[in-house]
């Protein structure tokens, strides 16, 4: 019998949405294509069909992501609660004065006095679409003080996450990558993992500040995010035939990062293997590395290795592409090298 609450991340995303805006009358969403009559609900189709309960709080916007996240901006600091969309990550870069300028600091600069309560989601990640469409923005926005960032690996964190992201009072950003979504149809994407879950009927938030343990292991320790985390949970899978034992942790939130969770694990196995989809050079990665060799140096037993997409912008040739995100066995790899040490 099939089980009609596992849901994809769209479809909890929506569901999470729904929820919410039946909770709180404040919430509304807004972006590009999100309610249109017949039309997809957004690039990922997470708002589909939303706009015939909510016809009032589907907002449509012009090709804009200077209006979008100036109105949310606008919107947030006079007590609404608005849920910003953006088609691709990439295009964040269009609205950083708004957003790194404005959103992240409005609160810090009043003195606490404004609330800025705007939740972003941003798709991110290579899926055959070119460099302009495929970024992992992750680290840019670690380096700007005032944004929570999140980043759920499966529906059920999804749902979760969004949930606790709007009742928050502070400004979230919201990482989806591509390849998670679970989108069908016209949306369906080539290469797609399922993420789905079983979705509780109950209300239910997942925290924005704590890791998960996914895999169990006492050889190496595993950090990852989205996509990364599925491709290190096959490795583990695959170096357990092996006799190989792999913590994996899903850090889930990179601003704050639970440093609770990463130095559990890595006193469990000594040896720390970080992998994100974004480029090596100047990659959150790097942050985790740092805060392990600053706080928890005595727990290791090797260097931290770091596995990331070289230090340019992302191919769109299909075999350049898979060439440049680590897959399954490059990240099984280098952890059968670190098990060694």
């Amino acid at each position: 019998m099939s089980d009609d609450r596992n849901l994809s991340i769209a479809e909890a995303l929506r569901e999470g949405i729904a929820e919410e805006m039946r909770r709180d009358e404040r919430v509304f969403c807004i972006g590009e294509d999100i309610g249109i009559p017949g039309g997809w609900g957004g690039a990922f189709t997470v708002t589909f069909g939303l706009e015939q309960e909510f016809p009032e709080r589907i907002v449509n916007t012009p090709i804009s992501e200077i209006a979008i996240f100036g109105a949310a901006l606008g919107a947030g600091v006079t007590g609404l609660i608005p849920i910003a969309d953006v088609q691709y990550g990439d295009f964040l870069f269009c609205a950083m004065d708004q957003v790194v300028s404005e959103i992240s600091m409005m609160r810090y600069m009043s003195g606490g006095e404004i609330k800025v309560p705007v939740v972003m989601r941003a798709p991110v990640g290579a899926s055959s679409r070119g460099a302009q469409h495929a970024h992992s923005m992750e680290s840019f926005f670690m380096n700007v003080p005032g944004i929570k960032i999140v980043c759920p690996s499966n529906a059920y964190d999804a749902k979760g996450m969004l949930k606790s992201a709007v009742r928050d009072g502070n400004p979230v950003m919201m990482f989806e990558h591509k390849l998670l979504y679970g989108s069908k149809g016209a949306r369906a994407e080539k290469g797609s993992i399922d993420a789905s879950r079983h979705i509780p009927e109950e209300d239910y938030t997942v925290p924005l500040d704590k890791a998960a343990v996914v895999h169990e292991g006492s050889d190496v320790s595993i950090y990852s995010t989205l996509l990364m985390l599925h491709r290190s949970l096959a490795a583990a899978q695959m170096l357990e035939k092996e006799g190989i034992s792999c913590d994996v942790v899903d850090l889930r939130c990179l601003a704050p990062l639970d440093r609770d969770a990463i130095f559990a694990s890595l006193k469990k196995t000594g040896k720390a293997l970080v992998v994100e989809e974004s480029p090596k050079h100047g990659g959150w990665g790097g942050e985790v590395a740092a805060t392990i060799a600053e706080e928890a140096f005595d727990l290791l037993k090797a260097p931290v290795v770091r596995m990331a997409a070289p230090n340019t912008p992302v191919p769109f040739s299909p075999p350049m592409e898979k060439f440049y995100v680590p897959d399954t066995e490059r990240i099984a790899q280098a952890a059968r090298d670190m098990a060694k040490l």
